[in-house]
């Protein structure tokens, strides 16, 4: 897949905001989005279950979405690759996740699959920070 065209932002990465390793993991993300390509969205948003109305609220709920401004999603660790690409110092992760797309999406269904027990390892005051930033960010990339 060619890279993503970094004129065409800001993309929306949908991503469970009930879930603090998911925030955390998230915000250190979007640490790296300095040029605001990514636009973070609660699954818990309308706008979210408008853009996912075609999957079931379990398919919805079982993993991140990442949505090009075009409308095309990527699901769970397929979303990692295009994510990484927007990202600065993302090209050389994105084309070694993508190389090996069946090892990209078992690694990203374990840490699903555990997110609740990860999520215990992160401190608070650090998925508050998290929140934080991912409202911050939030902000700027709809300005942008």
């Amino acid at each position: 897949m060619a890279p993503p065209n970094r004129s065409d932002a800001p993309w929306t990465l949908l991503y469970d905001a009930d879930c603090g390793f998911c925030r955390w993991a998230l915000a250190s993300l979007l640490a790296l989005d300095r040029d605001t390509l990514v636009r973070p969205l609660a699954l818990q948003a309308p706008a979210a279950k408008e853009m996912l109305a075609d999957l079931d609220p379990a398919r919805r709920a079982g993993s991140w979405h990442l949505v090009s401004p075009d409308g095309h999603r990527f699901s769970a660790g397929a979303g990692a690759p295009p994510l990484l690409r927007l990202l600065r110092g993302g090209r050389v992760p994105a084309a070694l996740l993508a190389a090996t797309p069946r090892t990209t999406e078992r690694a990203y269904r374990w840490v699903a699959d555990h997110r609740s027990t990860l999520s215990r390892a992160v401190p608070s005051r650090a998925k508050a920070r998290a929140t934080a930033r991912i409202a911050r960010h939030g902000a700027a990339s709809t300005r942008a």
